[in-house]
């Protein structure tokens, strides 16, 4: 079943998306969703956004990512899926 497939998103976030909330807040979506991984803010002002889990969780992240009711403001949203790596814990911010 898609649903229950285990999945690796990549995303970046571009916009005013560094001090202002947004990695603390992505944390606690993907929490809600049983996502693990983490948000990390990147030299250019891109936040990445890595989470694993099931692929309709990681659909529901990603569309919260770009639903416009996040901190800050998104321009736009790059992804990608691949297969799960690494056993990540929990959900951080870094």
């Amino acid at each position: 079943m898609q649903e229950l497939a285990k999945v690796r998103l990549t995303a970046w976030v571009h916009g005013r998306v560094q001090g202002v909330g947004f990695r603390w807040w992505t944390r606690s979506r993907a929490l809600e969703l049983g996502l693990t991984g983490y948000a990390a803010n990147k030299p250019d002002g891109r936040v990445q956004v890595v989470a694993q889990g099931p692929r309709d969780a990681c659909d529901r992240l990603l569309d919260l990512l770009r639903s416009g009711e996040t901190p800050g403001h998104v321009d736009h949203v790059v992804a990608d899926f691949t297969e799960p790596r690494d056993s990540l814990e929990g959900f951080t911010e870094r």
